[in-house]
């Protein structure tokens, strides 16, 4: 008896183990996909993928998930469609710019540059937009536009266009670009004959382009061929291949000892090159290219509306941006944007977001694409916006569409001086002339 009740007890451990940790199982459609196997099976596939990055504990990935298991099954043998746990394994969500949960992206022609699914989420919509895609990806085949990821091995020396991001090194050109460089360079030092280097090279070369669109060229992915550079061989101690080393400004070089995958590689990278950026700049909106160009720019923009300068003088206005400052220094590896405005001078902003008129200092986070906002409910300091980002990073948190579906009218004014304020000069009025006998007491 006491056996079947530990049996019983086990099994029932065993399957709520299962339900926290993964939302789908071995014998359904749906493929499980990590960092190990993303890049076999996705990236170097000539298939069209479905790729559903999601949260075990997200409430909308748990009522997704039987539509996107009878997607998986009515689009067997025709669309891939896989699933990501990107709570367990965020390096591949923070890889694809996953902010929130669930969140679908469609690997079709360019696996490098997957695209985001904005439909419904019932199994009809999901298929629908799978066959489209799939539409889309064939005709572009039959006219010659395969623009797909190449798989093969492809020698250093064929010169193929795969390769274009990776920057050759010799011994002559290695001090001037990278020793005096201010970028971060992530360089391989390879042999032609060394099988281990061959299949690096695809794995490298898909990162180098997928870092440089990232970073905007700030880290760089480079190659030496070690057999012909000894010189530089010799001087970095290089005994086996490949050999990646990470060179900085100012440091010694390191060794990268991360995976060897594509995705291993740019999320080395994207750590690099955000551990060495400066903190985003805090811009006041003063006109409409300031909100768009960063808003369109970012994943997200984190508008904060100050109190109005003569509530807080100068020094009480600063306290506030120092705030803003720290956060985002604190949360500059997400790469947002930072706006702030004066209460009442971007009035339609705020009535666009359920702020006008009350409760400064205010904040809310914008995604521009999807026109939706998240408000912070807290208090406005380290610690209540510190919650308040910890969220929206996390895919948690309330949103609201943006009020008109687009940005409202924003008006352009004087940037803020950095003094205290003023309070309007009255003209003074001029009584000598009136002779106040002449008036009717009654009215006095």
């Amino acid at each position: 008896m006491l056996i079947a009740l530990l049996f019983v007890l086990g099994t029932v451990s065993c399957t709520l183990f299962l339900a926290v940790n993964g939302l789908y199982s071995a014998s359904d459609d749906v493929i499980e996909l990590t960092p190990t196997n993303f890049n076999k099976e996705v990236i170097q596939s000539d298939s069209l993928w479905l790729v559903e990055f999601y949260a075990p504990w997200c409430g909308h990935c748990q009522r997704l998930t039987p539509e996107w298991k009878k997607a998986a099954t009515a689009l067997k043998g025709v669309v891939k469609v896989g699933a990501v746990d990107a709570d367990k394994h965020q390096s591949l969500g923070g890889q694809y710019g996953v902010r929130g949960f669930p969140t679908i992206k469609i690997f079709g022609a360019n696996k490098n540059k997957a695209e985001d699914y904005q439909g419904g989420r019932t199994s009809e919509a999901i298929v629908d937009a799978a066959l489209s895609a799939l539409r889309s990806l064939v005709k572009d085949r039959l006219s010659g536009r395969s623009g797909g990821y190449s798989s093969g091995r492809q020698s250093r020396e064929s010169g193929g266009g795969d390769k274009k991001d990776v920057i050759e090194l010799t011994d002559d050109s290695f001090d001037k670009n990278v020793i005096n460089s201010d970028d971060v360079w992530m360089v391989e030092f390879y042999a032609p004959w060394c099988g281990h280097c061959k299949n690096l090279e695809p794995e490298w070369a898909a990162a180098a382009t997928e870092v440089k669109e990232q970073t905007k060229g700030k880290v760089k992915l480079a190659a030496v061929d070690a057999t012909v550079n000894q010189m530089l061989a010799s001087r970095y101690g290089i005994r086996g291949f490949p050999t990646i080393k990470i060179f900085q400004k100012g440091e010694d070089p390191v060794d990268y000892d991360g995976g060897r995958t594509r995705s291993d590689i740019v999320a080395r990278a994207l750590d690099l090159f955000s551990d060495n950026a400066p903190p985003p700049e805090l811009l006041e909106i003063t006109s409409e290219d300031v909100l768009k160009t960063t808003c369109d720019a970012h994943q997200l923009c984190i508008i904060s509306v100050l109190p109005h300068i003569l509530d807080t003088g100068a020094s009480g206005r600063n306290s506030y941006l120092d705030v803003m400052l720290k956060m985002a220094e604190k949360y500059k590896k997400k790469m947002w944007g930072w706006l702030w405005t004066e209460a009442g001078a971007q009035s339609d902003l705020e009535s666009s977001l359920g702020i006008g008129g009350f409760g400064y200092p205010a904040m809310a986070a914008i995604n521009a694409r999807k026109m939706k906002f998240a408000l912070l409910k807290g208090s406005f300091s380290e610690q209540g916006i510190n919650e308040f980002l910890r969220e929206l990073s996390v895919g948690r948190g309330s949103t609201a569409p943006v009020g008109g579906g687009a940005f409202p009218k924003i008006y352009t004014v004087e940037p803020w001086d950095g003094k205290d304020g003023e309070l309007p000069v009255e003209d003074d009025i001029d009584l000598s002339d009136i002779d106040l006998d002449d008036w009717d007491k009654d009215e006095l």
